[in-house]
């Protein structure tokens, strides 16, 4: 079964973690769930739980039996909370965590919704424009309007142009998604990312408010410190952050604080590494990350409206481009054939 969507997971989160902290059992809150929800898909998965619970089951190991329908963590921390009796407390921290992914999904989509609208009616004006030309009758003794759009006219002009555009654009997602998935360009692309000025500030500051939460949540119910820091590195889906899991947790395995293998890794700010460096002579590590990472959050949406306003520049740009651009040729081609017409007249 293929993943389910994060409006799901957190549907999901969120209805369990209800159920269980008014007292209802953990089979009759996975049945309930699954009645209360609208996606299909969903409830075919809780409902494999809910038999494998019947046949005595814990869900985690019934949610592993449905290879890549739950994310890693969200079975890790549900491993983790069935021990230690705070299953209810993780399912609605990992509820927020997917609400908020969820909240900050739609800003930017909203942010940058009509800046794309204008460049795909950009693009078709441009398609209508070849189209109109096609029909216009050739003149052999007059000018070349072809020239205006790339030599391109007719119906086969305007399929051309789109292709080019809307499938080239196409082209360069699938082969993104593509080289992510089977070849871990991820982990290459990330740090790259990074270095960019707005882009890196507001990746970093996402990656290290999922670290701080996925930090606490691991360590509240109980995990080992290395799986910890694996889970929490692994929640950040930044593959520079990744990269860095290795070295951190060897580090932890010879005996060296936190705060020194997270410096070392040089992905967390300077202050960021003062106050883990004060929490752990305190034994309060896993508190003071839980109250970061609201912090990083705020400090990300920050970045990311000021990541919209510079995507939603680019467009502006690239729409004005397009406008400058046929504008010149229009003009090169309106003056040349004023040349033309004085040149036939001299003759």
């Amino acid at each position: 079964m293929a993943a389910l969507p994060m409006k799901s997971l957190a549907h999901i989160c969120r209805s369990l973690s209800t159920l269980l902290e008014s007292g209802v059992g953990v089979r009759q809150s996975i049945t309930l769930a699954a009645k209360k929800t609208s996606d299909g898909r969903s409830r075919e998965a809780l409902a494999e739980i809910g038999q494998q619970i019947a046949a005595g089951n814990e869900i985690s190991a019934a949610m592993r039996m449905q290879a890549g329908t739950f994310p890693e963590l969200m079975t890790d921390m549900i491993e983790m909370s069935e021990g230690t009796g705070s299953l209810p407390e993780v399912l609605t921290h990992l509820a927020e965590h997917y609400e908020n992914n969820l909240t900050l999904r739609r800003q930017f989509v909203g942010s940058i919704a009509w800046p794309m609208f204008q460049l795909i009616a950009a693009v078709l004006i441009i398609a209508l424009l070849i189209l109109v030309f096609g029909m216009i009758p050739d003149d052999p003794n007059g000018p070349n309007i072809k020239q205006l759009v790339f030599g391109l006219t007719g119906v086969s002009g305007a399929v051309i142009w789109l292709t080019c555009t809307f499938g080239g654009a196409g082209l360069l997602w699938v082969g993104y998604q593509v080289a992510v998935r089977l070849f871990s360009a991820q982990r290459i692309l990330d740090p790259l990312y990074l270095r960019v000025p707005v882009l890196g500030k507001c990746l970093r500051s996402f990656a290290i408010a999922r670290f701080s939460w996925a930090y606490y949540l691991t360590q509240q119910s109980g995990m080992p410190m290395v799986r910890s820091l694996t889970a929490s590195l692994k929640a950040t889906t930044n593959g520079a952050f990744q990269n860095a899991t290795p070295m951190i947790c060897a580090g932890i395995r010879e005996g060296e604080n936190l705060s020194v293998v997270l410096e070392q890794s040089g992905l967390f700010p300077e202050d960021y590494m003062h106050m883990v460096s004060v929490a752990e002579t305190s034994g309060t590590v896993p508190e003071m990350l839980h109250r970061l990472s609201p912090q990083f959050e705020d400090q990300a949406r920050r970045s990311l409206r000021a990541l919209t306003i510079t995507f939603s520049g680019l467009v502006w740009g690239t729409v004005a481009l397009f406008i400058v651009f046929f504008i010149f040729r229009f003009f090169t081609w309106y003056v040349s054939m004023l040349n033309d017409a004085v040149k036939a007249a001299g003759g």
